[in-house]
């Protein structure tokens, strides 16, 4: 017997719909290129966004069509998000960090018809656009006076577009499975892959993001969402900021800047926000040469790579900001696990605090996370035993985008992340390495992320990565790169004496190597493989 619920669709339209009835005087504060600041309400994002479909079905565009933007953060790009999706299109957020050979393959994979793009991609899409067959129409993010001169033929203006289209749009009613979004993994190995996000699963995963235990925010807060917009959705923040009425500020092409970012928080009485660990660092940075003090800031959500625990506390201790650990992947919406601290944190040992900060977490209600060793044995969950990270859910990925066979899922249908973590009684989940990360030295695994923590917690370290390199007797050991704090000149020997007492000394690397920055990859993590590729030929020092 069944119940006797109503079986009403969960779509992005119906939190569009939401929003305009309870919330449409909430706030959209923007940084664009043809403005230094926008402002306007989530009635005015709406009703630009029936614009939008309109235009979209003028241009052609039917539904299951993919619909690129190549755009940052800002009203625009929000407006595409709603007005793509909800008319039935994919709305395919393309990453425009990457390499051009990597975005022709993308577009051609995805083969999109439509490309919203920000003014300055244009030179880009000018060298591109020869090879996309199934290109059919560029639009411009700008408005008719700021429209850049550009040798491609039928160029659109988006002001112009929408200034000529219908205000008002009928939109369709849709089943909650149809595709909604459509947005590549960075592709470190192989080709980009797809990842096809349904209507169902980014509403479930906006439920999940709501939850007090989650990202903590609420329908009080004002956020600033610095992961960008082309990267799993900003972490599902727009669709979170709709179902809420949550007053959302934009950073536009400034997301990387400290200063902007800075003004925006203070000037916007910013509470939370959300980036890359390389971003907070940016800003910390700023703060300290500065001697600024941030006045409404509360809590920083992290995730794309583990964020040193030396940077959480430098947060804390100098500008009263607590960080939230997070952990998840493009196949995963992305939340899987969020570090809410237990009720008895305080009275914890703070050895055992800064273990706890230091994972990523739990997993939030609606994914199941288990670990496995070689064979695919289930490993216990007791702090000790690491093994393959597996995860499943109602937002997680059960296969990728035309792509018939993909050796990521098991037969039951888990995901395999290639992280190596370890989970402890309690549930709380610590990514000791990416599976291809880890550094194997004479049969023991080295986590590269645990001596990466210690190196950041160095005064005079501003950045620091670990790497595997090649022994003649162990196979691999670790080479330690460091980025040195403004100012600071820091002794090889000094640094490999800090480890001492904080990890087995066979764990402790062998040798310091120093570099101006660190490689970053396309969503701003640190490339571990353009190192790898850049030490390749390394030779350990003689008593390593």
């Amino acid at each position: 017997m069944q119940g006797l619920m109503m079986n009403v669709p969960l779509t992005i339209t119906a939190l569009m719909r939401h929003a305009e009835r309870l919330h449409g005087d909430q706030e959209i504060v923007s940084v664009t290129a043809d403005a230094p600041l926008h402002r306007y309400r989530f009635a005015d994002c709406f009703a630009r966004a029936r614009r939008l479909a309109n235009a979209l079905a003028q241009l052609g565009v039917q539904p299951g069509d993919r619909v690129a933007t190549l755009a940052w953060n800002d009203y625009r790009h929000l407006e595409l998000y709603f007005g793509i999706s909800c008319s039935g299109a994919i709305c395919h957020t393309v990453n425009p960090r990457l390499f051009a050979e990597q975005l022709v393959w993308i577009f051609n994979h995805a083969e999109d018809r439509v490309l919203f793009t920000d003014p300055m991609f244009l030179p880009l899409i000018e060298k591109l656009k020869p090879q996309l067959p199934a290109l059919e129409h560029v639009i411009v993010l700008t408005s008719a006076a700021a429209m850049p001169q550009s040798a491609l033929p039928g160029l659109l203006c988006y002001e112009t577009l929408l200034a000529e289209s219908d205000s008002e749009f009928d939109w369709p009613m849709l089943d909650e499975e149809t595709a909604a979004v459509l947005c590549y993994t960075s592709g470190t190995t192989g080709h980009p892959k797809g990842v096809l996000y349904s209507h169902r699963a980014l509403v479930l995963h906006a439920y999940a993001a709501g939850l007090p235990d989650a990202l903590r925010i609420t329908r009080d807060d004002t956020v600033l969402p610095v992961v960008p917009m082309f990267h799993v959705n900003a972490w599902g923040v727009p669709y979170l900021a709709t179902m809420l009425g949550i007053k959302l500020v934009m950073p536009g092409p400034k997301m990387g800047d400290g200063e902007t970012l800075a003004r925006l928080m203070d000037d916007e009485g910013v509470t939370a926000a959300l980036g890359v660990p390389t971003v907070w660092q940016g800003l910390l940075n700023y703060l300290r040469s500065s001697g600024r003090r941030l006045k409404t800031l509360k809590n920083i959500a992290v995730g794309g790579s583990a964020c040193p625990l030396a940077l959480m506390k430098a947060f804390e201790e100098e500008q009263g900001v607590w960080t939230l650990h997070a952990w998840g992947m493009t196949e995963t919406s992305p939340l899987g696990t969020a570090n809410i601290p237990p009720s008895n944190f305080a009275e914890l040992p703070p050895e055992e605090q800064d273990f706890i900060r230091a994972s990523q977490g739990r997993p939030v209600f609606g994914v199941e996370l288990k670990i496995v060793d070689g064979q695919g044995r289930t490993l216990p969950w007791d702090g000790r035993a690491f093994g393959a990270l597996k995860i499943r859910g109602p937002w997680v990925c059960r296969g990728y985008y035309r792509m018939a066979h993909s050796d990521a899922h098991d037969a039951d249908g888990w995901f395999d992340t290639g992280d190596v973590a370890t989970i402890d009684p309690r549930g709380y989940m610590t990514i000791t390495d990416r599976t291809k990360d880890v550094i194997k030295s004479g049969g023991e695994w080295i986590s590269s992320i645990e001596l990466e923590n210690i190196a950041m917690s160095h005064p005079q370290v501003a950045a620091a990565a670990v790497i595997g390199v090649h022994h003649p007797k162990w196979d691999e050991r670790p080479l330690l790169i460091i980025v040195s704090a403004p100012g600071e000149s820091p002794a090889a020997a000094d640094l490999l004496a800090h480890f001492a007492g904080r990890v087995a000394d066979w764990m402790i690397p062998d040798a310091v190597e120093f570099a101006e920055e660190l490689p970053l990859t396309a969503t701003g993590k640190v490339s571990k493989l353009t190192l790898r590729e850049r030490y390749a030929d390394y030779v350990l020092p003689p008593t390593a």
